[in-house]
């Protein structure tokens, strides 16, 4: 058997990314080496279900630098944590988080790998620090393949999630023939497009066998996929919320059929947030699932047909998380390792791209021997 090329995970998260990459479900052609993110809930969750050697280390990425050696590695994959870039921080400049490609950068160098992928929020693409994260990998000998905003959605992920992600490849190592064109072939397509491709996979198709929910803690002596899927405590008056949104609908419904529990800010609010406390609908991948998807009240997080906002466990499933993966830390912090993750379905489509360039690197080495 051909061994594994080795990767670093960079800002790993739960490691979603890694686990599209490594696990034979997704892909299955890499091995992770090392792993680095700064919240210790989430290297937990990393080094459980990653091997018993704890190659995730708790740390932030320019100090972990400052002491350690970085092993050589064939991919660097990661984001750059995206709240810097994303249109929803109103304070998006001077944020220092948007330097943080740097030691990305630094750790391509050190590891001498042959090419890194970078994940993030569209509004990557039009930032400044692009450009700047564009000449850094040129000065290194990197080419960046056409970077692309992608769905999710149409790579197999039930959800509609939309991501940036740029390629970059050591030009020295890609110098024959032609490479495979990216964004790789989507798998799936919205429906009623002609174009012989499965539709989008629903959220009945991922989350409808799952019973009701029990209680309102995480259920550490019960089995997968049980021990996530709890409830919440809503108050009467928010029970009277849910049943007032029919199938597909949100606050403006709300308004229509119950405006005496309306939050009065949401009926001086003409327009927008068409999403806010909506049902998630049963044909259709879920929206994005985001850090709070337990409150109805910052997207469309009701569940399709019972009168509650979707737990845990449906929110892993909507983000392609098999049952079998595990989670570590309160039930606050396995939500933001949830919502911050890339899925492993979408990751799997972008790993099995990357293993193809790597046997093109492969093909080219045969070549030049």
């Amino acid at each position: 058997m051909a061994s594994k090329h080795q990767l670093i995970d960079l800002f790993c998260g739960a490691g979603g990314l890694s686990l599209g990459f490594t696990d034979e479900r997704f892909c299955g052609d890499f091995e992770s080496i090392l792993a680095i993110d700064n919240n210790i809930d989430a290297v937990n969750t990393y080094n459980a279900n990653f091997g018993s050697d704890q190659h995730c280390h708790h740390a932030n990425i320019d100090h972990w630098l400052e002491s350690h050696q970085v092993p050589p590695a064939d991919i660097v994959i990661g984001g750059p944590p995206c709240q810097g870039f994303s249109l929803l921080n109103k304070n998006r400049e001077g944020d220092i988080r948007r330097a943080l490609w740097e030691p990305y950068m630094d750790i391509v160098e050190l590891s001498g790998a042959s090419i890194f992928v970078m994940e993030n929020v569209p509004g990557l693409l039009k930032s400044p620090e692009f450009s700047d994260i564009c000449k850094r990998a040129g000065d290194l000998g990197f080419e960046l393949l056409q970077p692309a905003v992608l769905n999710m959605a149409d790579y197999g992920t039930p959800q509609t999630r939309k991501r940036a992600i740029a390629i970059g490849i050591k030009v020295d190592d890609f110098k024959f023939g032609m490479l495979p064109d990216f964004p790789p072939p989507k798998t799936h397509s919205a429906p009623g497009i002609s174009d012989n491709l499965p539709d989008w996979r629903t959220v009945k198709e991922f989350i409808s066998d799952l019973p009701e929910p029990e209680g309102t803690e995480i259920r550490h002596s019960e089995a997968p996929p049980l021990n996530l899927h709890f409830g919440r405590t809503p108050t009467q008056q928010s029970l009277e919320r849910y049943r007032a949104v029919p199938p597909g609908g949100n606050r403006f419904d709300l308004q229509r059929n119950r405006p005496d529990i309306t939050p009065q800010c949401w009926i001086n609010k003409k327009s927008g947030g068409t999403d806010l406390f909506g049902r998630l609908w049963w044909d259709r991948p879920s929206v994005t699932i985001r850090t709070e998807f337990f409150k109805p009240e910052k997207g469309r997080y009701l569940h399709p047909s019972m009168d509650r906002p979707i737990t845990h466990r449906e929110a892993a499933r909507l983000m392609s998380f098999p049952d079998d993966f595990v989670f570590t830390g309160s039930k606050i912090e396995v939500a933001r390792q949830i919502g911050n993750a890339v899925p492993p379905i979408f990751a799997g489509a972008v790993a099995r791209f990357v293993s193809d360039l790597m046997a093109h690197k492969k093909s080219n080495e045969r070549k030049v021997a």
